[in-house]
């Protein structure tokens, strides 16, 4: 009986066994340990974003004052002086090529005037061309024409801008001398350069 009983005791305990291996087991959830905090290290330190700087609004600088393509009232006084001294150029009858007096007359100041005249664009000179008397309207008026052209050429020539160089003929209705002889129609047979208003 002693084998007996030995088998039903270990009978029981491992039929308990296996009750107990079968059943389920409540556990309870056990919350992880939070993790901790590693040991101050120095933080690696990643270079910082610069901020962004505003771009500097550009420096408007004063500009300079256009340069005036007219002259002062002191340089107009100055280019008037000089127009007053440039001398009529003078033709022969029924002619308009400059004669060697009337390249004089122009040549004396009209470097002077060049050098003036072209710090300012805008400001205009015209050559008047004159005849005498004799002969139809339209042919005077013609003939002043092509003296004024004569006298614009040659000062283009010493680097007067053709732009401020205007032409205009008056034929024989401005003569300054009104007799009616040679040494008159000398004096009418001319051009004349002045500043254009």
């Amino acid at each position: 009986m002693k084998n007996s009983a030995r088998l039903t005791l270990v009978a029981i305990a491992a039929i308990g066994l296996m009750g107990a291996g079968c059943a389920k087991k409540k556990v309870a959830a056990a919350t992880p340990p939070a993790p901790q905090a590693p040991a101050a290290t120095p933080a690696r330190q990643t270079p910082a974003a610069t901020p962004a700087r505003p771009t500097p609004a550009p420096v408007e600088r004063a500009a300079a004052p256009p340069a005036s393509r007219m002259p002062t009232a002191a340089e107009k006084a100055r280019i008037e002086t000089l127009l007053a001294r440039i001398e009529d150029a003078y033709f022969d009858y029924n002619q308009h090529t400059l004669r060697p007096d009337a390249i004089k007359a122009l040549q004396a100041d009209s470097t002077e005037l060049r050098d003036i005249i072209s710090q300012y664009p805008d400001y205009k000179l015209t050559i008047e061309g004159h005849c005498d008397e004799r002969g139809s309207e339209a042919y005077n008026l013609a003939l002043g024409d092509a003296r004024a052209k004569a006298a614009k050429d040659y000062l283009v020539g010493v680097g007067i801008s053709t732009a401020q160089l205007n032409v205009m003929s008056y034929g024989k209705d401005k003569p300054i001398c009104e007799d009616h002889d040679e040494a008159c129609w000398q004096k009418n047979r001319r051009i004349h350069i002045i500043a254009t208003k």
